[in-house]
């Protein structure tokens, strides 16, 4: 993988982020993602219901960039349902805003290792090839959880640590991820591992399209549900 995300303070690598997604890069973006399939292959995974939007009231779409996600959100999430889009570059954020031509998404500036959003206000999340441009892994993890309410569901997509994720991570600066690793990352915040995707049958062949998971931040168990098992063992124990 690039060494750029290692070898740099946070600060500097930030603006080196914001610099590639600005540039020529950036702005070929929602071309590259026709081009690829992955705006095609990500569709199916809404539009078929794999991941289903129904029923969600307030959805956020990290590194929303040229709106490939947002679109799909648009198209197949209740028409009632609130729709956020957060992105580090603003200049992505303008061109999705006349990409998408729509009024139904808000765009907010921000970056995910310190979301400016309180605790819980979403009940589903997207992400969309984001957590790989955040030096601490674990700390955008963490602000995932913790804006999203118990029960809410994320769909993360991550670049994999295979060949094309090095290739992936050398034009665009960014970390790879090992499958495994992350997933114990994931288990130990106490997300639960939902459904595993795979765009197609040939991308799960070759591995192709990076590690795409739907997961379930599980509900607290509290006080009041430990004080009741513990009563309910009381009776059970004197039946």
């Amino acid at each position: 993988e690039a060494k750029t995300i290692h070898g740099t303070s946070n600060s500097q690598y930030r603006k080196k982020v914001i610099g590639i997604y600005a540039g020529q890069r950036g702005a070929m973006l929602a071309r590259s993602n026709q081009i690829s399939g992955h705006f095609r292959n990500g569709e199916s995974v809404f539009k078929n219901r794999q991941f289903n939007l129904r029923g969600a009231k307030d959805i956020l779409d990290i590194g929303s960039g040229s709106g490939p996600i947002l679109s799909h959100l648009i198209e197949y999430a209740d028409e009632n349902t609130n729709i956020t889009g957060l992105d580090i570059s603003s200049v992505m954020i303008d061109r999705a805003r006349k990409r998408l031509d729509s009024k139904r998404p808000r765009f907010v500036l921000g970056d995910l290792a310190q979301l400016p959003f309180q605790d819980e206000a979403f009940d589903c999340i997207t992400c969309g090839y984001a957590l790989e441009h955040v030096p601490d892994t674990r700390q955008g993890m963490e602000e995932i959880y913790r804006v999203l309410s118990p029960g809410g569901r994320v769909l993360l997509f991550v670049t994999e640590d295979t060949f094309v994720g090095a290739w992936t991570s050398r034009i665009w600066n960014c970390r790879t991820h090992n499958r495994k690793e992350l997933y114990d990352l994931f288990k130990s915040l106490d997300f639960e591992l939902g459904k595993e995707f795979w765009f197609t049958r040939f991308h799960r062949m070759l591995r192709l399209g990076g590690i795409c998971i739907e997961l379930v931040k599980r509900h607290p168990i509290t006080s009041d549900y430990l004080g009741s098992v513990a009563a309910g063992d009381q009776v059970i124990a004197a039946g």
